[in-house]
C-alpha cells in the first residue's frame, strides 16, 4: 500500500547554487581528469583545444535552449516531457527511457572506474568490493530529502572545482616561469613536429567524442528544474554560470596541458591507453612542478569526482523515471513519493541498472568499462538532438499561435542558428563516433555494436510506440505551448 501522507509532487528545495553544482557535478568528472590528456595525446594541443571550444560553444546553444524551454515550463521529465509536447509522442517517451538509463549506466560506468581508482592504493582487494561501497554510498544519498542531495553535491563539486582552480594557477605559474626563462619559447609543445594539429580530421572527430561525453552532465538543469525554488530566476542564472564556468576550465585545463606536456611525452601517450591515475596529465603537472604527493591528491580528488558524477546521475535518472511514471509512460509503481518526497521506487530501479557495475566480475573490467562509456556517449548526444529539436519547434510553435517571443521569461540567443548548428554537429558526431571500425580489412563488429548501439534501441522504442498508439508529428498551431502546462 502506498502511504497516503506522503506528499504528490516533488520538492521545490533547490536554490540556485544547487542548480549551479548539479550541473558542473555532472559534467565536470574522469572526462577531465583523466580524458584530457588523451586528447592531447591524439589530437595534439591545438586539435583537442578547436575540438572542445566547438563542443563548448554548441553546448552554448543547447543550454540555451534548454534555458527557454525549462523556464517556460520546469518539469523533472524535462526531456521527454518537451519532446512529447513539441515534437511528437513517441519521440518524447523514447527520449525519456533514452535519458533515464544513459544515466543509469553512466553510474554503473563511473562505479567500474572507481575499481581502476582503488587499484592505486589497494591493489589485492578486488574492485567488486570498491564498487558496492560507492554504490550503497550513492544510494544512501539520494535516498535522503532532496535538500540533502543538494547540499552533498555542493560539497563534492566544490571540492572539484577547487582542485581545478589549484591546477590552473599551478600552471600558469609553470608558463611564467618558462616565459623568464632565456632563449626558451613558451610556445615550444604548439610547434613541435606535427603540432599543434596532429592526425587529421580523423582524430579531430575522435576527440570531438571525447569531449563531448566530458561536457555530458550539463543538461541535468533542465531535471533539476522540477525541485527548484524559484525556475524563472534561478535557471537561467544557473544556465548562464554553468556554461562560462566548465568552458572556462577545460579550455583553460586544455591549453595549459597542451603548452607544458609535449604531445607525444611517453606518459601521456601511455595515459591515452591507461586508467592508471598515475598517468593523469594533472598528475603529471603536479609532479613537474616538484609535488610529491600529486598522485595520491589526484586520486581523492578523482574519487569526489567519481562520487559526484555517479551521485548527479543516480538523482537525474531517478527523477526522470518518476516523472515518466507521473505522466503514464512507465509504470505507475515508479511514481510513489515516500513521506520525505523521494520516489524510492524509480530510485531502486536506477540502481539496479546501475548494478551492471559487477559485470567486471566476470568480464574483463576494461571491456565493461569501454563499452559502458561507448553506451553512454552515444545515448547523451540523442539526448542533446532532442533537446536541438524541441526548441526549434517550440519557438516555431510559439510564434505560429500568435504569441510574442519578447513575451518569454528567458529566451534563447541565435534562433534559429543556435539550434541548428547544435542538431548538425551532434549528427556529425554521432556518425563519425567509430567510422574507424569500418576502416582496413577487417571490420570491428563488436566495436560498432558497443558503440553504435543505443541509436537502433532509441528508434525501436520510438517507432514501436508509434506504431501501437497511431502517434503523428504534432502541428504547429496545435501544440501545447502555454505556461507551466
Amino acid at each position: 500500500m502506498s502511504d497516503t501522507s506522503a506528499p504528490q509532487h516533488l520538492q521545490r528545495k533547490l536554490g540556485a547554487r544547487h542548480l549551479n553544482m548539479i550541473a558542473i557535478g555532472g559534467s565536470i568528472g574522469t572526462g577531465l581528469f583523466l580524458a584530457s590528456g588523451s586528447t592531447i595525446a591524439t589530437a595534439g594541443p591545438g586539435g583537442a583545444l578547436l575540438a572542445y571550444a566547438l563542443i563548448g560553444i554548441m553546448i552554448y546553444f543547447l543550454m540555451t535552449s534548454l534555458g527557454e524551454l525549462a523556464t517556460h515550463n520546469p518539469t523533472s521529465g524535462a526531456f521527454f516531457t518537451y519532446g512529447s509536447r513539441y515534437v511528437e509522442d513517441g519521440f518524447g517517451f523514447a527520449l525519456g527511457w533514452n535519458y533515464w538509463y544513459n544515466w543509469a549506466i553512466t553510474v554503473a560506468f563511473e562505479l567500474v572506474a572507481v575499481q581502476f581508482i582503488m587499484k592505486f592504493w589497494f591493489p589485492d582487494i578486488p574492485g567488486f568490493y570498491w564498487s558496492a561501497i560507492f554504490l550503497a554510498i550513492i544510494f544512501g544519498i539520494n535516498a535522503l530529502t532532496v535538500k540533502g542531495f543538494g547540499e552533498s553535491e555542493f560539497l563534492f563539486s566544490l571540492i572539484k572545482v577547487i582542485a581545478i582552480i589549484v591546477f590552473i594557477i599551478i600552471g600558469i605559474w609553470m608558463i611564467f616561469k618558462i616565459m623568464m626563462t632565456p632563449n626558451v619559447s613558451v610556445f615550444q609543445h604548439w610547434t613541435y613536429k606535427e603540432a599543434p594539429f596532429v592526425g587529421g580530421l580523423q582524430a579531430l572527430i575522435g576527440v570531438a567524442m571525447i569531449a563531448g561525453f566530458s561536457f555530458q552532465g550539463t543538461e541535468m538543469v533542465g531535471v533539476a528544474a522540477g525541485e527548484s525554488k524559484d525556475p524563472k530566476k534561478t535557471i537561467p542564472l544557473a544556465i548562464k554560470q554553468i556554461f562560462w564556468r566548465i568552458l572556462l576550465f577545460y579550455i583553460l585545463c586544455i591549453f595549459i596541458i597542451g603548452t607544458l606536456v609535449s604531445y607525444d611525452d611517453p606518459l601521456l601517450l601511455k595515459a591515452a591507453q591507461s586508467e592508471d591515475i598515475a598517468l593523469s596529465p594533472f598528475t603529471l603537472l603536479y609532479e613537474k612542478a616538484g609535488f610529491a604527493f600529486a598522485a595520491s591528491l589526484m586520486n581523492a580528488v578523482i574519487l569526489s569526482a567519481i562520487l559526484s558524477a555517479g551521485n548527479s546521475g543516480m538523482y537525474s535518472s531517478t527523477r526522470m523515471l518518476f516523472d515518466m511514471a507521473k505522466e503514464g509512460r512507465a509504470p505507475k509503481w515508479f511514481s510513489r513519493l515516500d513521506g520525505r518526497g523521494v520516489p524510492m521506487n524509480a530510485l531502486y530501479a536506477t540502481t539496479a541498472v546501475a548494478a551492471l557495475c559487477f559485470l567486471t566480475t566476470f568480464i574483463g573490467e576494461k571491456q565493461v568499462f569501454n563499452w559502458l562509456l561507448n553506451m553512454s556517449g552515444m545515448c547523451g548526444f540523442i539526448v542533446w538532438l532532442g533537446i536541438a529539436i524541441s526548441h526549434y519547434r517550440f519557438r516555431k510553435g510559439y510564434i505560429a499561435q500568435g504569441y510574442k517571443v519578447e513575451d518569454l521569461a528567458y529566451r534563447a540567443k541565435f534562433f534559429p542558428f543556435a539550434p541548428w548548428f547544435a542538431f548538425i554537429l551532434c549528427s556529425i558526431i554521432i556518425l563519425g563516433q567509430n567510422y574507424q571500425a569500418l576502416l582496413g580489412g577487417k571490420i570491428d563488429w563488436l566495436g560498432l555494436v558497443s558503440t553504435y548501439i543505443s541509436i537502433p534501441l532509441f528508434l525501436v522504442i520510438w517507432l514501436g510506440y508509434k506504431w501501437k498508439h497511431k502517434t503523428k508529428l504534432i502541428a504547429y498551431k496545435d501544440m501545447n505551448v502555454k505556461e507551466g502546462e
